[in-house]
């Protein structure tokens, strides 16, 4: 498990412990145990106080935990000072802003030299586990530093966690984007959803680069070439960049497919071709296959049990993909022509890259194939295939929404076949169970990639990602003078380290680099750099950035709830003029804890009568604030949040009539 993943699997044991601790503490005792009311020992008001104040910090705590754990950082003026740029002219600068502490985790990078720097992907991270969050972009305080010298976005292919900061970051600081020709399909199917925040009338600068005819482009002081390598996704790139210090290779996400079936192989011969010369600086590598050993089995592989299940199911045949896989996607749509099925496509993302692998002669599919979702209900059963998401189990997408009976046109029933395509990504195997055993409850017979023999069939599911010797043919053919694993966490590119050892690599050569450190070469030697601050900036679902201090209080507020005071006071006598006014949310049930409800007016009919006058009113909030939260503590055990409002009435004003708060939810 990578240490991305590890922070989140940590992140949840903090939740965990915390609502732990919380049990045992919703029973709320009376206010006759212990009423506030009465005189109280000095030290066992203090202890009360210690208790309340104790539990507020750790609740806190925790709160900022699950927050550092996705480093989430508001770069501080004072920091943003001491990240200087490049000023020597002959330093090449490098610096992973993300994509170090996780698979699939925000990537980006910059290169830097003299006034020219561009950005190698732009992505963004999609397993932001935080309330109110639904992803993660790289903090962009460098960028803001170094906008002037920003010459260009080179993208190595069309997944989110390299493609999807982009809406978010490019209006900020604009540049053209290369790519390759279904890569810059995928950027501009991202830069037009209107969902993402792109600023009306910002119109992008996107140069598609061909691969096959070895096309090399003059960026700044750089000169940039893509090398088709093969992906889970089309026309995924390897980046050579020429610099002044020397030749720089990005491998993008690949494995070394030597038959996909859209047979565009990794292009070997010109990796080996331009590598030869033997000026070949460094070498980024990522490393998500790199916990495992030998080499990844060719796509082909797949194509016999896909044509086994289809052709020998009955009924209805679902198949649950990653929505970018159009090599797997073609291999469906093969095998469900020689089966006599129709064709349709479920699922936003997939319906949008299906269209546009279609449109860009990547996906072929024979006239009449396809056909719509609406009319699948009037098809028979055994010409019906529908290729959708949610082989993840993901919440709210198309397979999900059909395991719990809650699709707008397909009810599965018994005799359906269901295909799970895909092993669960780390972190998601509860999900994946759980819709796999919603599909059985409904008398699907299903086949999942990781039980394929114990389901009766072949193979479902192969890697996007190399593995170990797919990595040790990538470094002899690259032959760099320095190794930088990438685009994983520090266990997965420790795995390439030990990788590289073995098969001749000095280990003074191999650098491990954490999001944020940099190096910089100076006539071909290497050194360590500035440490630059980097973090996750948090996007909620419409396009909003969200500070971290907001979701604290969220975090907060899931652990022990809300309580609003609402006092109206008669500004010269300090008395109250109505019964105070309580609302809670996320705390207790008011309407089974009268006894409590009743002891916090007392409590606050007496602190008015007594504190009112005495103090400003900012003052007397807070002191309102703090008796509550106590008075709270000692008698449920839990500190909520507690927001006092003050209305005060002076003479001849009269009391607005107000409605009665809703008590509870």
């Amino acid at each position: 498990m990578s240490q991305h993943n590890n922070n989140r699997h940590h992140s949840n044991q903090n939740a965990d412990s915390a609502r732990q601790n919380n049990q045992g503490r919703n029973q709320t005792k009376t206010p006759s145990q212990n009423s506030m009311g009465r005189p109280q020992h000095s030290g066992q008001m203090k202890t009360n106080r210690g208790q309340a104040i104790r539990a507020q910090r750790r609740t806190h705590d925790m709160a900022e935990k699950l927050i550092e754990v996705h480093n989430v950082q508001e770069v501080s003026e004072e920091k943003r000072a001491n990240m200087l740029p490049v000023s020597d002219s002959k330093t090449l600068r490098f610096i992973p802003l993300g994509g170090q502490d996780g698979i699939g985790e925000k990537n980006m990078q910059v290169i830097e030299y003299g006034d020219s720097a561009i950005i190698i992907d732009c992505g963004m991270d999609l397993s932001v586990d935080l309330p109110g969050v639904n992803f993660g972009i790289p903090d962009t305080s460098y960028l803001e530093k170094i906008k002037h010298k920003i010459k260009g976005y080179v993208i190595t292919h069309g997944h989110l966690d390299h493609i999807g900061g982009l809406p978010f970051i490019l209006p900020m600081y604009p540049a053209p984007v290369y790519g390759s020709h279904f890569t810059i399909g995928m950027v501009k199917k991202q830069l037009d959803d209107a969902e993402r925040g792109v600023p009306e009338g910002f119109t992008p600068e996107l140069i598609e680069m061909n691969m096959d005819n070895h096309e090399k482009l003059k960026v700044g002081p750089f000169f940039i070439e893509l090398v088709r390598i093969t992906h889970s996704i089309p026309d995924s790139s390897l980046i050579m960049i020429d610099t002044p210090q020397g030749r720089i290779i990005n491998t993008g996400d690949y494995r070394l497919d030597p038959e996909p079936l859209d047979n565009q192989p990794s292009d070997i011969t010109r990796i080996k071709d331009v590598c030869k010369d033997g000026n070949t600086l460094m070498l980024l590598d990522e490393g998500t296959g790199a916990n495992k050993r030998g080499r990844t089995p060719t796509e082909h592989t797949l194509e016999p049990s896909f044509m086994d299940v289809i052709t020998k199911a009955q009924g209805r045949v679902f198949i649950g993909i990653f929505s970018s896989n159009m090599n797997r996607v073609q291999m469906i749509i093969n095998a469900a022509v020689a089966s006599g099925r129709k064709v349709a496509i479920d699922g936003r993302s997939m319906l949008a890259t299906v269209e546009l692998a279609a449109r860009l002669g990547t996906l072929k599919i024979p006239k009449g194939t396809v056909t719509t979702l609406k009319s699948m209900p009037k098809t028979p059963d055994h010409e019906v295939l529908v290729i959708c998401t949610g082989g993840q189990g993901e919440l709210n997408v198309a397979l999900q929404r059909m395991s719990v009976g809650e699709h707008q046109y397909i009810k599965l029933k018994e005799g359906d076949t269901v295909v799970i395509s895909s092993t669960p990504i780390p972190g998601n195997n509860v999900r994946y169970d759980m819709i796999s055993d919603d599909l059985t409850r409904l008398g699907a017979r299903l086949f999942r990639a990781p039980t394929h023999e114990l389901d009766g069939c072949g193979p479902l599911h192969v890697s996007g990602h190399g593995a170990l010797d797919e990595h040790r043919e990538m470094l002899e053919m690259t032959k760099p003078k320095y190794y930088v694993p990438m685009y994983s966490g520090p266990l997965h590119r420790r795995y390439l380290e030990e990788n590289a050892i073995e098969n001749g690599f000095d280990r003074k050569d191999i650098i491990q680099l954490d999001a944020g450190q940099s190096l910089e070469f100076v006539e071909g030697k290497v050194y360590r750099g500035p440490q630059i601050p980097v973090g996750t900036q948090l996007v909620d679902e419409s396009g909003s950035i969200v500070p971290s201090v907001v979701v604290k209080d969220r975090l907060v507020l899931s652990e022990d709830g809300l309580m609003t005071i609402i006092l109206t006071v008669d500004r010269k006598s300090g008395r109250l003029l109505t019964s105070p006014d309580i609302i809670t949310r996320g705390f207790i049930y008011m309407r089974e804890n009268e006894e409590l409800m009743n002891g916090v007016r007392a409590e606050l009919r007496r602190a008015a009568s007594q504190r009112f006058k005495r103090v400003d009113m900012d003052r007397f909030k807070a002191e309102i604030k703090d008796h509550i939260t106590h008075y709270l503590y000692e008698h449920t055990g839990r500190s909520p949040m507690v927001i006092p409002v003050v209305n005060a009435i002076g003479p001849g004003e009269q009391v607005k009539k107000q409605e009665k708060p809703v008590a509870d939810n």
